[in-house]
């Protein structure tokens, strides 16, 4: 498991370049401050994989919020918004699992 670093823009831009993913990343709570950030997922590898995000928040009834596997398919990028109540207040963190890892990428911009 590996902490993501992330990339804060600023108003004269910033060059980011992809890192690579591990089988299971963390994103830490202060990386995401209370307006979140935004990770994006280039695959870059030769077949579609599946990025999962954990979600420790409730529903309104205070059930546990579900997770689903979202497709990436191969020489795509997609974005994901990560909330800050995603965040494990156990551990502080919000994790996130690839099927595969081979030519996969990923940068995490701060929302603010």
């Amino acid at each position: 498991m590996a902490l993501m670093t992330a990339v804060r823009p600023t108003a004269g831009g910033t060059t980011i370049a992809g890192a690579a993913v591990s089988a299971s990343d963390t994103i830490s709570a202060n990386d995401l401050g209370s307006r979140g950030a935004y990770l994006i997922v280039t695959n870059g590898g030769g077949s579609s994989i599946n990025v999962t995000v954990s979600d420790a928040s409730r529903t309104p009834a205070g059930n546990a919020a579900t997770t689903a596997a979202v497709a990436v398919p191969n020489g795509t990028s997609k974005v994901f918004y990560i909330s800050p109540a995603a965040v494990d207040f156990a551990t502080n963190v919000v994790t996130v699992t690839y099927s595969g890892t081979t030519s996969v990428t990923y940068q995490l911009l701060p929302v603010g």
